[in-house]
């Protein structure tokens, strides 16, 4: 990736802008913290497909993992198999973050935001190649779903770094709370559907498709 595949105006919804536009000062440390975090981290994915049966609103995943979630089963509706995702900007991230808020906290919130929007626009273009692969075998893909939306328990955070083998494979493990560390990181489940959906790649907060089926409703936030 590169800074112009990071759009600036997710950096800015993260620090609050909404609908205005910051400053030309703000436009020019959020690019510099961009460029920054592109240039010291070293960025990893990985995912792996496995089965699912969905109970209810009880979510099955290789025969053993099991998870109680009405929105996770309604976002999975209709899929008998899953991927498990996790990516992470790794520990220079943090490391930036840690720097930052002892020299100079406004640059730092910035950092925060920029941060979160380069994992973002990462995990989408991750998913977008993932879809590609699904699309030769005629399947689709659904929306990323992280543990800790609605009630998509966090606890389960420990159920995708042992089924992908995230300490070896990208350096990501959990604290004891079941956050993820280096903290800018994301783990998500995606279904794999044999009927397109037409689901947004970022999900239900930038999709304005309220009545959609899959989508998470108020009691989700």
């Amino acid at each position: 990736m590169n800074v112009k595949d990071i759009p600036q105006k997710e950096v800015f919804r993260y620090l609050g802008y909404h609908n205005t536009i910051p400053s030309e000062t703000i436009q020019s440390v959020v690019i510099d913290c961009i460029s920054e975090l592109l240039n010291h981290c070293s960025i990893h994915h990985t995912y792996k497909i496995f089965d699912c049966t969905i109970q209810h609103t009880k979510i099955i995943i290789d025969n053993h993992v099991i998870i109680e979630s009405k929105n996770l089963s309604k976002n999975l509706n209709e899929c008998n198999q899953v991927i498990l995702f996790a990516a992470t900007l790794g520990v220079q991230a943090d490391i930036l973050l840690k720097k930052y808020s002892h020299i100079d906290m406004s640059k730092a919130v910035i950092m925060q935001a920029a941060a979160a929007a380069v994992i973002e626009e990462y995990c989408d273009q991750c998913q977008m190649e993932i879809e590609k692969t699904l699309a030769k075998q005629k399947l689709f893909l659904r929306p990323r779903f992280s543990p800790g939306y609605g009630d998509f328990d966090l606890i389960h955070q420990k159920d995708f770094i042992t089924l992908l083998d995230c300490p070896r494979k990208i350096g990501l493990t959990l604290t004891n709370s079941f956050l993820l560390a280096p903290s800018k990181s994301v783990t998500a489940v995606m279904g794999i559907s044999k009927t397109n959906k037409h689901c947004h790649i970022k999900g239900c907060e930038a999709c304005t498709k309220t009545n959609c089926i899959f989508r998470r409703g108020d009691d989700a936030i």
